[in-house]
């Protein structure tokens, strides 16, 4: 093989190689580097070195994009991870091409007589387009290892074992086939659903998820039932081109209802639509994204591989400090549940839907509450309100203050560095000059995840969020985490990082506050008014509760910066998910969301998608 494909199949079993100076850093786990592969590198090492600085090369791009900021330490700063160390810490990457060499993939054998005719053709065409953009594409075979799992029936002690194959950790997703059973099969899971639930209550204690699939799915021929590690492999099926979900005259409350019954329908973390002419992708965000067959090529680099690449996944509560704190007190609450409240007009945010009235079958129900943390309910967007930023010192400093401060590990040395009381400060790059800023304490109120956003309690909906060295969370007083279903939203490293870019970038947005909002639509470019802005249309579609989603939001408003001195409202487009909007005034921002709702300029869905790619 080549250097780039040993460096390409090195990169996908894990393997981090670094260049510094005129060597390379290797980090790998026990057993990958074996003396061959040691001496391949040996032999190729001017090839590899040369293909990182060509990477470097790339990466020096985005940054100047990003004003002077890597990308690594833009993911450090939203992220509240700059502790860790620069070698263990991984950089955001929002390449799908990049993305793409370090995704392995397999399709599951197709069903017995299967004759879904458009459905096989999509599927080789998918196969080759994936390899071609640099996806691993392994057999099932190679993908799967025989599993035996043993269990003890409860109160009769009868000893158990069940034995298949199953998708082995390390495959990133498993490509299927929608599959419809007989009359016979669905008796023979009826029954075998029976048992679970009598099996599941005697249990002493939680299930994993891998054992609730095997102990659930004897009857069944999903692809969900053969992963080892659901938490990180992602199950995709194609089926047919659903029009009800895409048709852009039915109401999105309606698409809700069937996107998630499609999901649960096929147990799966993505659903391709596959017609003759036309590609449709769901996932959780319940986007509406549709694709023309000929456009296959960008309908897997832009919106598939980031999909795959970054899963939908919140962040646990592991993440941050816990605390508490009086909502009763905070201005900033009360404002979040005015914002809430005005916005109900507008219907921009529907009502949440109960897993357990969406997913019927309390094995499947058991497995996604493992998977998305204990949370029992789904709901659509966010509010938000961030505090004005908290600044310790001077706010901003000349280039003979920076040049006596000290570094800060995590972060290079040209990019950050703090002063004796610990306060840090950033160099940006705004108009093609050099501003050396204080990087502020970041908190904001924000609704917990499920709650409703037109109807919040005081007392019970509101979260504080905090961004420092480390992520903060504080939670109402009195709060027992035992028995409230009480979660941050999916998206809070996009609220941290829109306040913090906003604070560093545009800080007149934020200086006594700013309200920010997130709905699963978008504005029309003619809803737009002087000193509002969208960006972010064309970016690749990562899911929402990742980072690299905050990089693009916290980049999309760090290049504004660049073109604009007057901003009063921001719309920040995440493509395949809905729009984030700031502005500098709660008032401000109703009015104008009021407005665009009235006159159709802004609607649930991907209606106005295409208008906007004109602003980017």
């Amino acid at each position: 093989m080549n250097a780039s494909e040993l460096l390409t199949n090195l990169t996908r079993q894990g393997v981090e190689i670094q260049l510094n100076n005129d060597k390379l850093n290797i980090r790998s786990t026990k057993g990958v580097l074996t003396p061959e592969i040691r001496a391949e590198l040996t032999a190729r090492k001017a090839e590899i070195m040369t293909l990182l600085r060509q990477q470097e090369i790339e990466t020096a791009s985005v940054c100047s994009f990003s004003n002077g900021l890597s990308l690594q330490t833009i993911g450090c700063l939203i992220s509240g991870s700059h502790q860790q160390s620069v070698l263990d810490f991984k950089p955001p990457i929002i390449n799908p091409k990049s993305m793409a060499q370090k995704l392995t993939v397999t399709f599951k054998p197709l069903p017995k007589g299967y004759d879904k005719k458009q459905i096989i053709q999509f599927r080789e065409e998918l196969e080759n387009t994936l390899q071609k953009h640099g996806v691993n594409v392994i057999s099932w075979q190679q993908a799967t290892k025989d599993f035996r799992y043993e269990f003890t029936v409860p109160i009769f002690k009868w000893k158990k074992s069940i034995t298949s194959r199953v998708v082995k950790i390390g495959v990133d997703a498993v490509i299927d086939v929608e599959r419809h059973y007989s009359y016979l099969r669905k008796v023979g899971i009826f029954f075998v659903e029976k048992i679970y639930e009598v099996y599941s209550r005697l249990a002493k204690q939680q299930l994993s998820v891998s054992r609730i699939a095997q102990l659930s799915s004897w009857a069944e021929e999903h692809a969900a039932k053969y992963i080892e590690d659901p938490t990180n492999t992602q199950v995709i099926v194609l089926t047919k081109f659903n029009k009800k979900l895409t048709h852009p005259e039915i109401p999105y409350t309606s698409k809700i209802k069937i996107g998630l019954n499609t999901l649960v329908r096929t147990f799966s973390e993505i659903v391709l639509g596959v017609s003759s002419q036309q590609i449709s992708i769901l996932n959780m965000n319940l986007s509406d994204s549709t694709y023309p067959r000929e456009e296959i090529d960008k309908f897997v680099l832009n919106s598939l591989i980031p999909k795959v690449f970054v899963p939908i996944f919140p962040l646990p509560l592991s993440r941050f400090q816990i605390g508490e704190y009086d909502p009763n007190t905070s201005s900033y609450a009360a404002q979040l549940v005015k914002l809430g409240n005005e916005l109900a007009a507008t219907g921009l945010f529907p009502p949440g839907s109960k897993l357990s009235q969406v997913i019927k079958r309390k094995s499947h129900r058991d497995i996604v509450n493992v998977i998305v943390n204990g949370r029992t309910g789904v709901s659509y967007g966010f509010v938000a309100y961030a505090e004005a930023p908290q600044y310790y010192g001077a706010v901003e400093i000349h280039a003979d203050e920076w040049a006596n401060l000290y570094s800060v590990e995590g972060f290079g040395v040209d990019e950050v560095r703090q002063n004796e009381f610990g306060r840090r400060y950033v160099r940006l790059q705004v108009g093609g000059q050099d501003f050396y800023k204080q990087i502020p304490d970041i908190w904001l109120v924000s609704s917990r995840s499920g709650a409703n956003k037109t109807d919040l309690d005081l007392k019970t909906d509101v979260l504080r969020v905090g961004l420092k060295e480390k992520l903060y969370l504080q939670l109402p007083h009195g709060t027992d985490l035992e028995t409230a279903d009480i979660k941050p939203s999916y998206d809070i490293y996009v609220m941290l990082a829109i306040a913090l870019a906003a604070a560093l970038y545009t800080p007149k947005l934020i200086q006594n506050g700013a309200p920010i909002v997130h709905f699963h639509g978008y504005p029309a470019s003619d809803w737009l008014l002087p000193n509002e802005y969208c960006v972010g249309v064309n970016n690749p579609s990562v899911p929402c509760g990742t980072y690299e989603s905050g990089v693009f939001n916290f980049l999309g408003i760090s290049s504004l910066a660049q073109r604009a001195e007057h901003i009063s409202l921001i719309s920040l487009i995440e493509p395949d998910h809905g729009t984030n909007v700031i502005s500098h005034d709660l008032q401000h921002l109703v009015n104008r969301l009021k407005a665009g709702c009235e006159t159709k300029l802004i609607e649930l869905g991907g209606k106005h998608f295409t208008s906007l790619k004109n602003l980017d």
